[in-house]
């Protein structure tokens, strides 16, 4: 009971904190060659930004060079001899890309951020003979950037897969076990009211653990809920109905405990984190992997509880995925009937 109820907490603050694809104080330095009034505010305002944290100001390119090889900062700046800003001066913006996500990402934001000193400075950054297009971006929905707007969907459906599946599987694998699933088996209650049995203990541990990591989300990860709270305990009641559903399923399949902890924790977790959206975006895959993702529950649950969370819509955005998973779980309870009445024969 404590790992069920405190897992939820421990892995809601570890994906929230600690897994993260955010960049914050990121050690650069600038070799500055021209030392000129706009170079010194462009500086001031890399040096103000969350981002990045200036290490050193380095005076040659073996100086740079150095810096990389002993992995003291991941990003520098150097501007040439009597840079003005015009358009046919360029600014270098060296990145150690042992990380190429995350050096693509640092020079983005520097990019950026002298971009914004220019034309702020008003200085023409273009062709004199061509418009000045300034691109406008609107960042929807999450403006800040934060990881844990990605990561709490992810964590609530890999946290109620791993609570419903595989406590199920194992808690009725000890049964047959430890004989007692015999008795049940033996006696004239159906099938149907052995399964729902089941399921109820369970699916009352994932309502709590619902409600806490919603919590957590809210007021410690400072994660908006912009949707409807019901609508949201209502999708995440259905997932872990699909959640039990593939837990007694797996029970019907194996004979020892170990057997289903191992297709619980390996065969569902695997599929969540690579194939649901969770980590990596499933338009990306190949054709195969889009396909196969379908019939992950996960990959339902998760684009749900985005559009109702953190997007904010209702009913009608999330119809098919609701459908979807109502649709898993009259499947997979149906089967796992169907395959206690041939325990029974």
């Amino acid at each position: 009971m404590m790992i069920l109820l405190l897992m939820p907490i421990i892995l809601i603050i570890l994906f929230g904190y600690a897994i993260t694809t955010e960049v914050k104080q990121v050690q650069i330095a600038i070799y500055d060659q021209s030392r000129t009034p706009l170079t010194e505010r462009i500086i001031e305002r890399l040096e103000a930004n969350e981002y990045f944290s200036l290490y050193k100001m380095v005076n040659s390119e073996v100086e740079v060079q150095d810096l990389f090889r002993k992995g003291k900062v991941k990003l520098v700046v150097v501007f040439p001899a009597q840079y003005k800003g015009l358009s046919d001066e360029y600014v270098q913006i060296q990145t150690d890309a042992t990380d190429p996500n995350e050096a693509q990402q640092l020079a983005g934001y520097a990019t950026s951020i002298i971009r914004s000193e220019l034309q702020s400075s008003q200085v023409q950054i273009k062709e004199i003979s061509s418009p000045v297009v300034v691109p406008v971006v609107h960042l929807l929905y999450n403006p800040l950037m934060k990881g844990a707007y990605n990561f709490v969907p992810g964590v609530m459906g890999l946290i109620l897969l791993l609570i419903c599946a595989l406590m199920t599987s194992v808690g009725i694998v000890k049964e047959k076990e430890t004989g007692t699933m015999e008795i049940l088996l033996v006696s004239p209650m159906k099938p149907i009211f052995i399964v729902i049995a089941k399921m109820v203990p369970y699916l009352l541990l994932s309502f709590i653990n619902v409600i806490t990591i919603l919590l957590l989300s809210r007021f410690l990860l400072q994660v908006p809920i912009n949707g409807s709270v019901t609508l949201l305990i209502a999708i995440s009641v259905l997932y872990s109905l699909v959640s039990l559903s593939l837990g007694l399923l797996i029970s019907t399949v194996t004979n020892t405990q170990q057997a289903a902890m191992l297709i619980s924790a390996v065969v569902l977790m695997l599929p969540v984190v690579l194939l649901s959206g969770m980590v990596f975006p499933i338009g990306n895959m190949p054709d195969v992997l889009q396909w196969l993702s379908n019939i992950v529950p996960a990959k339902w649950y998760i684009a749900a509880v985005r559009d109702v969370m953190i997007k904010g819509l209702g009913v009608e955005a999330v119809a098919l995925d609701i459908t979807v998973l109502a649709v898993m779980v009259i499947f997979l309870t149906t089967v796992s009937v169907k395959r206690f009445k041939v325990r029974m024969e």
